[in-house]
């Protein structure tokens, strides 16, 4: 798919905010449903679906209703959002030319403000070249289901984190600058691919260059796994710089041995067919000793020393955590599966937060209502007990007065224990009573029992 980076400068805040819902659904749904995306997106004015019909006209969403109505992210709407969020920070304000296509990525110019050019590489896992080397490499084993944003967004975390840890440790790498989603932003090489290079002045002694590269490289606690001569650099002086790091395992992994080999032979095989060397001769002319070599000239794996580093540590503190690192490798080796389509985390908070929110509001309407009871009562009882004492203290002929506001007291009081009672157990149901929101209102007509009791109230 073309990246056409005009269509951005026509998108709204609204567009980008829809993309960022859609990008959020597919944590763990393969296709969102639009729902969910006006859920998460919340535009102020609404508008949900038109914005979605725009995204879906410039090909940055893809539209799936065979099981339920929803959108996902293309690759062009991923790089959009990395795009976006690159200009926001200010990394570069102009994209440029494609200089480079891959089975697994693309890379452009990228120009910063003050002019300077710097290359900006897309990984776009999951092309139909790439699947073919993810099959023969047992990449998909046990696997239904899977999803190649994701993975890209882990490889461009790994060659970045790859980049910065080799530079510091002075390997010619390019010069990382900046990296979000799956967009990777690092130095412009000024050179070649050793592949397009027909002649070169020097050949034997760019041979061991890069021969002891990939022995640097195992020394540190590394190996490439894909150093050929379309990863290698060369300019017009003849100097050497490695590029494409997201596939490097660790000296530790179980196929060390055979990726070493197999990088190895790599170089030996294109100079032997390119520039017709002879690699004993010429190893011998340079080193003058055979040490660390087999019969063949070739490096031992076995003969190398991690005497200058653990690199492969320290890489777990430059941004590629442990996490990531079981996550991309339980992806390759066929590991655990994570169901893409379950149900959404974020719309069972927002349910359960309703729920709490729901009854938290029934359960204190019902307490308040349980207080103002209580303390109604003790009011009324003051009062009935201040009234009865100043009967006391009267004359004996009101007496019979006496005895009938006592009862009416008991009756009253009852009443309001019966209510508050009501109210406490409802309280812990969790639900509202119907009783209590009608207590001491008066419908009309025929007078009812809290009316009365009202009435009495008042004539004390």
């Amino acid at each position: 798919m073309k990246l056409d980076v005009d269509v951005l400068r026509y998108l709204s805040k609204d567009d980008f905010r829809v993309l960022t819902a859609v990008e959020l659904g597919m944590r763990n749904h393969e296709i969102v449903p639009t729902e969910l995306i006006d859920r998460i997106a919340r535009l102020k004015h609404g508008g949900t679906y038109k914005v979605l019909k725009n995204l879906l006209k410039h090909k940055l969403l893809h539209h799936d209703s065979s099981k339920y109505d929803g959108f996902r992210l293309t690759y062009l709407g991923y790089d959009f959002l990395a795009i976006k969020t690159m200009v926001n920070k200010g990394v570069f304000v102009a994209v440029g030319r494609q200089i480079g296509v891959g089975k697994e990525s693309d890379i452009f110019e990228v120009a910063r403000e003050d002019g300077t050019v710097l290359a900006m590489k897309l990984h776009r896992l999951g092309r139909v070249s790439f699947r073919a080397v993810k099959s023969k490499r047992d990449y998909l084993r046990h696997r239904s289901s899977y999803n190649w944003l994701y993975l890209s967004r882990l490889a461009a975390l790994k060659e970045f984190a790859f980049m910065k840890a080799l530079e510091t440790h002075g390997f010619p790498v390019p010069n990382a600058v900046e990296h979000n989603r799956h967009c990777v932003v690092m130095s412009l090489v000024q050179g070649y691919p050793l592949v397009q290079v027909k002649q070169l002045q020097n050949p034997e002694t760019v041979f061991e260059t890069i021969i002891g590269l990939v022995v640097r490289l195992a020394e540190h606690g590394l190996i490439h796994c894909d150093f050929n001569e379309f990863n290698i650099m060369i300019d017009d002086d003849e100097k050497i710089t490695m590029i494409d790091f997201p596939q490097m395992v660790s000296v530790s992994h179980r196929n060390a041995q055979m990726y070493f080999d197999r990088d190895v032979e790599c170089i030996f095989k294109f100079f032997r067919k390119r520039f017709n060397l002879s690699f004993q001769e010429s190893i011998d002319d340079i080193d003058g000793s055979d040490e660390g070599r087999d019969e063949a000239g070739k490096p031992c794996f076995s003969s190398i020393e991690r005497s200058a580093g653990f690199l492969d540590r320290e890489l777990a503190a430059s941004g590629f955590t442990r996490k990531d690192e079981e996550d991309i490798q339980r992806f390759i080796e066929g590991g655990a599966e994570t169901d893409i389509n379950s149900d959404s985390e974020e719309v069972d908070l927002v349910e359960d937060l309703n729920e709490a929110n729901t009854e938290d509001g029934d359960s204190s309407h019902l307490l308040e209502q349980n207080e103002g009871y209580e303390s109604q009562g003790k009011e009324e009882s003051r009062e009935a007990c201040e009234s009865s004492g100043s009967e006391k203290e009267d004359e004996s002929d009101n007496e019979e007065n006496n005895q009938a506001a006592m009862e009416n007291e008991t009756e009253l009081v009852k009443s309001l224990n019966k209510q508050r009672r009501r109210a406490i157990a409802a309280a812990h149901r969790g639900r509202k009573t119907v009783a209590a929101r009608n207590s001491y209102k008066d419908k009309g007509g025929r007078s009812s029992h809290n009316s009365k009791i009202q009435k009495q109230l008042s004539s004390w």
